[in-house]
């Protein structure tokens, strides 16, 4: 029996200060490997014992560290990462018939506008919608592998996660480790009761996994992509062929994979958002100036590819080798 599992890094036991997640942020980034690692430990131990054969972990969080978010020297030998010499997507490029018996997410977050600690989906303010109904990154690995038949049986998040999972996925094993008091702030539970948890939930989860329902969603599917703060979609507006409204774009895909591919492209035109927040730091810490020095470099770019001075460099090979854990 072969079971993969998927860490984040927002849902961790012990964790109440969002930097711990965020690479950029040297000294938290580093307590919060060792919460990540400590879990993936809890949860993989707890696998073993309920009968696995197997286990496989991937990242499924992207803080940007081009190495594992896991301490590998810590983990438990027993677990195999997942790696690849080229850049995959966990959720989606890892799919595939009976490869896995079960799937397992640990650390995961609560969805957009849900109140939970760090909530979001996917990336900073986006909500995704399959058939009307706005789902959680743990939704849309269960729907991804639902594709094989393959079930989500364990998770492990804070108590909005809890809820959001509660009515689609009744039959995943769920240890709470905190409870979300804002997105920004948490009450964990003591780290050793609720590793204990963790690994007991896990060993009930895969005695039990073929109890567990892989999940399916109707088809044709229709897709939305909502945009909250800080990201915006509003400059889709007008543009013909697009359905807009009230920063949500919406279309029709044939079945999960377009519905997928479709919004990550969306993703990326809503992240142009991002850039009134980084307007707002600029003229926060330099003021005009530094506006004038942006507005004349952008200009700069414009003026000297149109008059053949500059053009974009050529993407050369890597110089050596490198290894791909999951999410960028």
């Amino acid at each position: 029996t072969r079971v993969l599992v998927y860490h984040d890094m927002e849902g961790l036991t012990g964790q109440s200060d969002p930097k711990t997640f965020r690479f950029a942020h040297t000294d938290r980034y580093a307590v919060g490997r060792t919460y990540l690692t400590g879990d993936v430990n809890a949860v993989v131990a707890g696998l073993f014992e309920g009968g696995a054969d197997e286990v496989h972990i991937v990242d499924g969080h992207g803080s940007g560290n081009p190495e594992p978010d896991l301490l590998l020297e810590d983990l438990d030998p027993r677990a195999e990462l997942v790696s690849r010499d080229a850049v995959f997507d966990a959720y989606v490029d890892l799919i595939e018939p009976g490869l896995y018996d079960a799937v397992a997410v640990v650390g995961m977050h609560a969805k957009t506008g849900s109140g939970g600690f760090a909530s979001h989906t996917f990336t900073l303010g986006i909500d995704i919608l399959f058939n009307d109904m706005s789902v959680t990154e743990t939704e849309i690995v269960g729907y991804s592998w639902g594709r094989v038949g393959v079930p989500v049986i364990f998770a492990s998040g804070d108590d909005r996660l809890a809820l959001d999972l509660a009515g689609p996925m009744p039959w995943v094993e769920f240890v709470t480790v905190k409870t979300a008091t804002s997105a920004s702030t948490a009450d964990p539970r003591p780290v050793d009761e609720a590793r204990v948890e963790l690994t007991a939930t896990a060993r009930r989860a895969m005695e039990n996994y073929r109890n567990a329902s892989s999940m399916r969603l109707e088809e044709p599917i229709q897709a939305v992509l909502h945009a909250v703060p800080p990201a915006d979609l509003s400059m889709l507006d007008g543009v013909p062929g697009i359905k807009y409204r009230d920063q949500r774009v919406s279309f029709q895909a044939s079945d999960f994979r377009e519905a997928y591919d479709g919004l990550i492209e969306l993703v990326t035109v809503a992240r142009g958002g991002y850039s009134v927040v980084l307007s707002e730091v600029a003229r926060g810490m330099s003021g005009e100036g530094l506006d004038l020095a942006y507005s004349d470099a952008l200009f700069d770019r414009w003026l000297d590819f149109e008059s053949g001075r500059w053009l974009p460099p050529e993407l050369s090979p890597p110089s050596g080798p490198r290894t791909y854990h999951g999410f960028r």
